[in-house]
Order: C-alpha cells, then sequence, then structure tokens
C-alpha cells in the first residue's frame, strides 16, 4: 500500500504561505508540484486542479482543502501542502477559510491508488490534534516529519502491533 508519505518531498511544503484567493492558493500549489516534478508543467496541474474544483470545492472543512487531480504524464502520486499566513476562502463545506491545502495528483488510470491517498488525507485532517500541530509546526522541514511520519505511524498501526 501507497503511504501519503510516499508521494510528498520537503521541497514540495511551504509554511507561511500567502494567498488572496482560491485561484492564487492553487496557482502557487501548481507550481511548487511542478518545479519538483520534470514530467509537469504547472499550468497542466493548475488545470487539473481547477477541473476537480468545478465538480465541487475539495475544503473538507476544519480549515483543510485537498484539491486532487488526475495527470497522464504521472506514473506515480505526488503531493504538496501549504500552511497558510492568513485563511483563503476556499468554498469550504463549513464555509470556513483554508489555512492548510494538501494538494494529491495520481496517474490518470490510477483509481484505487488514488481512493486509498484520499481516505489516508481524509483521516489524517479530520484529527483535531493533528491539525493542532500542523498549526504550531515552526518551519516547512517540521511539517515534512508530521505529515510523513504521522501518514506512515497511522496506516502501519494495526499490522505492526507485536506480542510481547
Amino acid at each position: 500500500m501507497i503511504h501519503i508519505a510516499d508521494t510528498i518531498s520537503p521541497q514540495r511544503i511551504v509554511s507561511n504561505a500567502r494567498a488572496t484567493s482560491k485561484k492564487c492558493a492553487l496557482e502557487h500549489l501548481s507550481s511548487l508540484v511542478a518545479n519538483d516534478e520534470d514530467a509537469l508543467l504547472a499550468t497542466e496541474v493548475f488545470d487539473s486542479l481547477v477541473a476537480r474544483e468545478r465538480l465541487g470545492s475539495t475544503g473538507i472543512g476544519h480549515g483543510v482543502a485537498i484539491p486532487h487531480g488526475r495527470l497522464s504524464k504521472l506514473d506515480h502520486a505526488v503531493s504538496a501542502f501549504m500552511r497558510f499566513e492568513k485563511g483563503v476562502d476556499f468554498d469550504a463545506i463549513d464555509n470556513e477559510p483554508v489555512a492548510y491545502m494538501f494538494a494529491l495528483l495520481v496517474p490518470k488510470d490510477s483509481n484505487d491508488e488514488h481512493l486509498d491517498l484520499l481516505a489516508q488525507l481524509a483521516k489524517l485532517f479530520s484529527n483535531p490534534a493533528m491539525r493542532e500541530k500542523l498549526r504550531l509546526a515552526a518551519s516547512s522541514e517540521e511539517l515534512y516529519e508530521l505529515l510523513s511520519q504521522s501518514s506512515r505511524n497511522d496506516s502501519e498501526a494495526p499490522e505492526s502491533k507485536s506480542i510481547e
């Protein structure tokens, strides 16, 4: 099973990002992904994310949005994370501004992987303690550690219990 930690890198995490609108936030996020993936252009990433947003906002509530899309140029899942200095109006289901945005892009034909990763993200961000840790993180590096370690630990916890 693929984990969130397998899709993200420290280069694709920004703490204290600034955006004045949903469009601006998605543009910044698209550049973040494309700058670290040679096969992608920021415009392609942006178009994929916007196409999904047209179906309905990916603002899941509690200050979190998980924009996602599919790209034929990808052969593996990639993601990026931004924490905003000030919340961004994202048409979230609870009408609250978005403070955390996690983008997920998968290969065009990657159905099960896509759904599994989205489920992991929903579980991760539904945890109030995790959202608080993300809020208090002092740097992008600390955000990376929180996201990569908690996603691995959370998904491996049931399998890794040992009997002593």
